[in-house]
């Protein structure tokens, strides 16, 4: 018997019915190929529609955040980032830990934003107000004030933030090591 999990899906479309199983790779192109042929549409409405999966998120910011013990942590290694960016960075691992299932919620108030950052909370506070009037963070009112989270603008634009410094950061070494 094989140890490699078998995944059975069954999906209905109108009088269409289809059962597919086996690695989940190849229910993932079965059910795909099938979407793709018999709802044409989704296709279409595939290219306006923008909504970061766990695996959109973990291949965008692996090498920016970790989810530890302690909880989703910014992972940032001699990177030089913005207070700004180590706190959108901070609600991407929190949004990362709840799609993954290690953390209920994807929201974080500035008192778990500071413990997990080690930023001064007038900081943290400063920098959500702005990241709000962007629409690059939502804010939830709960019981005790308020929690933060990150929002796809928000997750769109610190994702092509951190790849002009990363592009950056490689043409300088590149011109350094190309120096006399």
């Amino acid at each position: 018997m094989s140890s490699e999990r078998q995944l059975s899906v069954s999906i209905s479309y109108g009088d269409v019915k289809v059962d597919f199983s086996g690695s989940p790779d190849v229910v993932m192109r079965s059910l795909h190929e099938f979407v793709a042929k018999v709802v044409p549409n989704i296709d279409l409405a595939r290219t306006i529609t923008v909504n970061y999966s766990l695996n959109d998120i973990i291949q965008t910011f692996k090498d920016f955040i970790r989810i530890t013990p302690e909880g989703p942590r910014v992972w940032l290694q001699d990177r030089k980032v913005s207070d700004k960016d180590v706190i959108l960075l901070q609600l991407v691992a929190s949004r990362a830990s709840s799609l993954s299932g290690k953390f209920t919620s994807d929201s974080m108030n500035i008192a778990e934003i500071q413990a997990a950052t080690g930023l001064y909370p007038k900081t943290i506070s400063s920098r959500l107000s702005e990241l709000t009037k962007l629409g690059q963070v939502e804010r939830e009112d709960s019981e005790g004030g308020g929690k933060y989270r990150i929002t796809t603008v928000g997750v769109h634009r610190l994702s092509d933030q951190l790849s002009k410094k990363l592009r950056q950061g490689q043409a300088a070494a590149a011109g350094a090591e190309g120096s006399p």
